[in-house]
């Protein structure tokens, strides 16, 4: 089986009452993007929009071919190792470790580590997987 071509990662905690800022002081990171609901956001077309939720994420670099592994350790080593703040998060906030899995032709696969698995399990992080196949460009000729 041939490795998956493309991953993207980004940690997400999401919840109406969510303060950019005090996730930033709990985890000990800024995000690579942030908002609080009712906050007018622009979007990259140039359009606003009003946050339905709070929200604070952090991405990892996108990988190619794709290593979800690599991509939670990024994440994970810029982040607090304290079980105890993550559980406090968790039960007030949606958390989860959104992932784009890439493929580029039939039969691509994609492991995780113990370690990945482990740190994911701990921190009581969903594992959020939205997968896409290869273009069938030809399919209709």
């Amino acid at each position: 089986m041939a490795t998956i071509s493309r991953t993207k990662a980004t940690l997400r905690i999401i919840g109406d009452d969510l303060l950019p800022a005090d996730i930033s002081a709990s985890l000990g990171c800024m995000p690579s993007n942030g908002q609080q609901k009712g906050e007018e956001v622009k979007l990259p077309s140039g359009k606003i929009r009003v946050a339905k939720s709070g929200m604070w994420r952090i991405f990892a670099t996108e990988k190619i071919p794709g290593d979800l592994d690599l991509q939670i350790t990024e994440i994970s080593d810029k982040l607090t190792d304290d079980l105890g703040v993550w559980n406090t998060l968790t039960k007030k906030y949606r958390v989860d470790l959104f992932c784009g899995i890439f493929m580029e032709r039939d039969m691509e696969g994609i492991s995780l580590s113990p370690e990945s698995l482990l740190k994911l399990g701990e921190r009581k992080i969903l594992l959020d997987l939205d997968i896409y196949g290869p273009d069938d460009e030809d399919e209709n000729v």
